[in-house]
């Protein structure tokens, strides 16, 4: 017999779940957004940019599982993508959209196409999408100058439309500014913008003071050194350890300066106080390492690439700040996600990403200890290679002791073997080197062999032939990069995470319905 009092008591619920869902606007879930989003932002954070120009780019529902795989939590998009944002509702997942250059005329032309741009694309969203900034244009003052007259008031009639819809301390509104606007980054000290820029930048830094808003910065320490080789050290440019002989000292003020990117913060905020601004903090929208490059970029390496962004990422979560405000410590978001395959040449163009477009590594990013940022870390994960240029004849000896008398495990690069190709002494004697490497437990001294070898933290493994070192992390790595072909993994986790505002009448009356034909008793 069924028990009345209890169908008596769900029916109740059903009740008491439609009285409340219709009143409790906005939902919990979204005060609980808005409430963490002001925690949590006070916090330096290491985000990402997701441009599109990618052959086969993941469906926005699958980007979004992907995010939420490696712990993203900020991102930035160069535009409006209806779908992502759509996507990333209820994710918690930050985010900042953009206005494209394009539509700079148009927006800042009428306060009418303005309110329309924000009525779309943002209040549309706002707050399940979790939108931060509106990014207005990008590197406008330098890449379309004829439109510089069109910024602010473009960016005056989002913010007015922002202020209409009660959004706008909520959303702050900025423009990401090229390096180049700031003149004489080093020393810091002497900086200043460039003079035929005042009359716009002047005006913006006084809005951007009155609302709070960041000054937008795309800061690329590899640009600097590329330009000013034999000058800029490549480890000052990677945040490389120094000693403290090696650190470029600023002789205005005695400062010392470890890394490039905190020079060039530091020039942005004098720039600035020499417009008598001093309370107008610096977000760094990008900044990046390309992993590959042509014959005019033998930087841009995949260990380079790995090195600079392993670094920024601890630099930025250890909120040591910078030589001239140890007390601020700049949010930055790395260039970028995925490698963009389609963008024209130079080679470093399309090679900026974390991922390749199938959203496999492009590297294995070493950055444990840093917050929760990536999932795809592989500290303490490295391995022993040859280096480049190295006299044959020594690496030839080289190899022959580690496959001999260092009892390297050499079978997998004899004829036939699946590390035999390309059959060469120096893939041979990377593999055996890092064999003997890995045997010796990666003890010091472990990779010399007479000054031919190195180590690195990206994995030599290509194709079937799997290096010593990857054998213990193999299982690892592929469940990271596996979690992200299928977005069910993700999604998975979120059911188990119950919200009342996601429980519909169908879900109740499916729960009573449990019950009745069991035939629950007294």
């Amino acid at each position: 017999m069924v028990n009345s009092k209890l169908i008596a008591v769900l029916i109740t619920i059903v009740f008491f779940y439609f009285t409340v869902s219709s009143t409790a606007k906005p939902s919990a879930l979204v005060q609980q957004i808005k409430q963490q989003s002001q925690e949590q932002d006070k916090e330096p954070f290491v985000g990402v940019n997701i441009g599109t120009d990618v052959s086969n780019l993941l469906s926005a529902k699958d980007l979004v599982s992907f995010l939420q795989v490696q712990k993203i939590s900020h991102v930035r998009l160069y535009d409006a993508n209806p779908d992502i944002l759509k996507a990333l509702a209820n994710t918690k997942v930050r985010v900042i959209v953009s206005v494209p250059n394009n539509q700079l005329l148009a927006i800042g032309s009428s306060n009418t196409t303005a309110a329309s741009w924000i009525n779309r694309n943002v209040v549309a969203y706002y707050p399940e999408t979790f939108i931060t900034h509106i990014g207005v244009g990008d590197e406008v003052l330098t890449t379309v100058p004829s439109s510089a007259p069109l910024l602010l008031p473009a960016i005056q009639s989002l913010y007015s439309a922002l202020v209409a819809a009660n959004l706008h301390t909520q959303i702050k509104v900025s423009t990401p500014h090229a390096a180049s606007i700031v003149l004489d980054t080093f020393p810091p000290s002497q900086a200043y913008f460039n003079q035929s820029l005042i009359s716009v930048l002047a005006p913006l830094l006084q809005f951007l003071s009155k609302t709070e808003s960041p000054l937008m910065m795309n800061l690329y320490p590899y640009y600097v050194f590329m330009e000013n080789k034999g000058v800029v050290p490549l480890d000052t440019s990677l945040f490389k350890s120094l000693t403290p002989s090696k650190e470029m000292v600023d002789p205005n003020t005695l400062l010392h300066y470890t890394n490039v990117l905190d020079a060039m913060i530091d020039a942005a905020y004098v720039s600035m106080k020499n417009l008598n601004v001093t309370n107008v903090s610096v977000l760094v929208t990008e900044s990046g390492w390309p992993s590959k490059g042509d014959s005019k970029e033998p930087y841009a390496t995949i260990d380079n690439a790995d090195t600079y962004n392993s670094n920024l990422i601890k630099h930025v979560i250890d909120q040591s700040g910078t030589p001239l405000h140890p007390e601020i410590t700049s949010s930055v978001f790395i260039y970028e996600l995925f490698n963009e395959d389609l963008r024209s040449p130079p080679v470093s163009e399309a090679n900026w990403g974390l991922f390749n477009s199938n959203s496999t590594p492009v590297y294995l990013l070493h950055v444990s200890g840093s917050g929760t940022f990536l999932a795809n870390d592989t500290t303490n994960q490295t391995y022993c290679i040859a280096m480049d240029g190295v006299d044959l004849k020594t690496l030839q000896s080289a190899l022959d002791w580690a496959c001999g008398a260092g009892r390297a495990n050499c079978s997998e690069i004899q004829p036939g073997e699946s590390c035999y190709q390309p059959n060469n002494v120096k893939n041979h004697a990377s593999f055996a080197f890092d064999s003997y490497y890995q045997k010796e437990g990666k003890a010091p001294g472990s990779c010399d062999f007479k000054g031919v070898a190195m180590i690195t933290t990206t994995d030599p493994s290509q194709g079937s032939c799997v290096f010593p070192g990857s054998k213990k992390v193999v299982h690892k790595t592929r469940a990271v990069v596996n979690s992200t072909e299928v977005s069910s993994g993700a999604d998975r986790l979120e059911l188990f995470t119950f919200h009342t505002s996601h429980i519909t009448a169908t879900t109740i009356v499916f729960c009573i319905s449990l019950f009745i034909p069991f035939g629950i008793t007294r």
